[in-house]
Formats: C-alpha cells, sequence, structure tokens
C-alpha cells in the first residue's frame, strides 16, 4: 500500500471530508430535482410535517413522513453495527459503509422517476437516501480535528459562526482555522448541489450514478495509509 505523510486517517483528511460533502450536497439537490421536491438528507422537515398530520389526525399522512425518519434511524443503527461487526477484514469498517452507500445508490439509479411511473419509486429512492446519508453522517463525524456533517449545513454553520464569536474574543487563531474548516466544508456541499442542478438536467434520475463516482473516489482513496511526520 501506498502511504503518505499525515497524522490523520484518510477518512479524517480535509480532502475526503470535502469529496462527501459535494457528494451530500449532490443527494439534496437531486432528490428535490428529480425525486418530488424533497430534501432527503435532514430530518427535520419530515419530524415537523409528521406533528402536523398527527395535530390533523392524518395518521395516515403521518406514516408516510415516519418511514424516511426511520430509514434515517436504521441508517445509524446499521452503521454502529458495521463499526463493530465489520466482516471485511481486509476493508476499513468506514470502506465497507461506503462499499454498502455505492450499492445503494446503484440501486436508486435503476428506479425510474415519476414522469415514467408511480410515485412509489420517488418515494423508495427517497428513503434509501436518507438511509445512505445517515450512515454518512455517523461514520464520517470528524473531519481535520473538527466534529462536522457531510450530508447537511446547520451545525456547521453554527458551529463556524460560533469560532469566529470565539476568535474575535481570544485571537487564538485555532478558532479561526476551525471557522474556515467549517466553512469550507458547507461551500463544498453548494458546490455540489450547484453540480447536480445541472447535471440532473441531463440524466435526469440516473444523475444520482455521479454520487457513486465520489463514494468510490473516497473508497480508494481510504486505501491509502498515514504515517507520522519526520
Amino acid at each position: 500500500m501506498k502511504t503518505i505523510h499525515s497524522r490523520l486517517p484518510m477518512s479524517e483528511t480535509l480532502f475526503v471530508g470535502c469529496t462527501l460533502s459535494i457528494v451530500g450536497g449532490y443527494f439534496d439537490g437531486y432528490t428535490y430535482f428529480t425525486r418530488g421536491g424533497v430534501f432527503a438528507n435532514a430530518q427535520t422537515g419530515n419530524i415537523v410535517l409528521l406533528g402536523l398530520s398527527l395535530a390533523n389526525g392524518n395518521i395516515l399522512k403521518a406514516l408516510l413522513y415516519f418511514i424516511p425518519i426511520f430509514a434515517f434511524m436504521l441508517g445509524i443503527i446499521v452503521s454502529e453495527v458495521i463499526r463493530k461487526n465489520n466482516q471485511f477484514h481486509f476493508l476499513h469498517w468506514r470502506q465497507s459503509i461506503i462499499l454498502l452507500e455505492i450499492l445503494i445508490v446503484i440501486a436508486v439509479t435503476l428506479m425510474p422517476s415519476t414522469n415514467q411511473s408511480s410515485y412509489t419509486f420517488d418515494m423508495i429512492a427517497n428513503i434509501l437516501i436518507s438511509f445512505v446519508c445517515a450512515l454518512q453522517v455517523q461514520t464520517f463525524r470528524t473531519i481535520h480535528g473538527i466534529t462536522c456533517a457531510t450530508t447537511m449545513c446547520t451545525g456547521n454553520l453554527r458551529s463556524s459562526i460560533d469560532n469566529i464569536v470565539q476568535f474575535s474574543r481570544t485571537h487564538e487563531k485555532k478558532f479561526l482555522k476551525s471557522a474556515m474548516k467549517f466553512t469550507l466544508i458547507n461551500l463544498f456541499f453548494i458546490a455540489g448541489a450547484v453540480i447536480s442542478a445541472y447535471i440532473t438536467k441531463i440524466f435526469n434520475e440516473k444523475s444520482v450514478i455521479f454520487c457513486g463516482f465520489g463514494l468510490l473516489a473516497v473508497f480508494a482513496l481510504m486505501f491509502i495509509q498515514p504515517t507520522e511526520k519526520k
């Protein structure tokens, strides 16, 4: 295996974090543009709509919103199960999860859109992407020394502003560096959404396969082993 001069494992490098952020932003753009105008990465909207449906006595509609929430929760659980019981000893447990994400992306690519079939396929696609995003957000939580998310922006934005405030008070450069990292992760997330806006116009529901290419790159990069700096 190749080596690089870095103390960080490849899965926690800024390059991998930015690549995953592009994928995360692309997922959100993809579901919005081709799978019914929804955002499948974060579950805040689904939880709110679940509550509103329950308040209106619409149990069936509430169950519809609960499904992607359940898929997200299941993704968190599966991530932890794989972390503790990785059966592929020739792979890092994070690579096993990336491989699972790639297989799911391929499955979603094969599903027709609403224009070609029923709403059911879009719903299944959004559920699967919710599951994938949960896998990713649980698996890649630390990037270059900061705790962040690569499939959503709210927490990163809060942390970025908080570090800027801390820097203004203390003038310690570590806070400014952390703020820049959080901002960079969010900028790449936005870049992923922008890219999806163009690619989905050409390839429609099949365009999610480009996320698979990004995930495959991360999978390959993780074969690179870090070495201590001298």
